[in-house]
């Protein structure tokens, strides 16, 4: 089963895709393009953009290869490379499970209090906000989140920490306001890679549904390190993931900030 993608995750995966000036644009937004005149449903759109953006690293490492088929399912993309057709079923490790839902509640309210500030004047609040939280916040709470809400857009308004928020960093962004959250990595945060062998064993029941008309099928699987709940310094005992066995043809690791890749199979 895929993860489910919330709004508000997508809408924060494409904006952080602007913030990154390292990304290969032009083909990103090439692949943007054709995903717009496709006939997905709106939402699949934001999903499968939010995907593409996962594999910009992935395209770092293989410049070469070039997407044909953008909006398909199983697997989720079809590509070219070396006059073969390989398929491309992408798949994102989560870290932190216990983090995934403060995180779609954050970005909820990150956007809500976007909505607010650029209804109020977009050019005079435009930028991107790092934010810092005192510690037992509680986020789940409508009637909290009302008034996280609002001491958010009161410390952008008066350009420093108020109420639950504890620091507050701006950059530049020429676009609209962008909140997101202050992260501070652990030197010894791991990814233990018996969850990267679990979502490898997952998607191996699932390899005889695939297109088969493809000559070899890939597995990619991303840390987003734009995430919070996906987010890692190091993967723990690494060595067993030289000890997988598998039917897809190459499985890689990645991660989309520096965008180090590892080679599973």
């Amino acid at each position: 089963m895929k993860r489910a993608f919330s709004d508000e995750d997508l809408i924060k995966n494409l904006s952080l895709y602007y913030l990154n000036r390292h990304l290969k644009k032009k083909p990103i937004k090439k692949y943007h393009q054709k995903i717009d005149e496709s006939k997905l449903h709106d939402r699949e759109k934001y999903k499968k953009k939010a995907e593409i953006l996962l594999l910009n690293s992935f395209m770092h490492h293989f410049p070469e290869v070039t997407f044909e088929n953008l909006t398909c399912e199983s697997p989720d993309f079809i590509a070219t490379l070396n006059e073969k057709k390989i398929g491309i079923e992408l798949t994102e490790v989560i870290n932190h499970l216990e983090m995934k839902k403060v995180e779609s509640n954050l970005n909820k309210i990150f956007r809500q209090a976007e909505i607010l500030l650029e209804q109020e004047d977009t050019t005079k609040y435009r930028g991107v906000y790092f934010l810092e939280f005192h510690h037992n916040i509680k986020f789940d709470s409508l009637e909290n989140q009302q008034e996280i809400i609002l001491n958010i857009y009161k410390s952008i308004k008066k350009g420093k920490a108020f109420g639950c928020v504890k620091n507050i960093r701006k950059s530049s962004h020429r676009r609209n306001v962008f909140i997101t959250y202050e992260y501070n990595m652990s030197l010894f945060d791991e990814l233990c890679s018996e969850k990267i062998i679990e979502l490898i064993e997952k998607k191996n029941e699932k390899f005889p549904y695939y297109d088969t008309s493809v000559d070899e099928c890939w597995l990619v699987i991303v840390s987003d390190m734009n995430s919070i709940a996906s987010r890692y310094t190091f993967i723990q005992d690494k060595e067993h993931l030289n000890q997988v066995q598998s039917p897809f043809h190459k499985i890689f690791h990645l991660e989309n900030l520096c965008g180090n890749m590892t080679s599973i199979k």
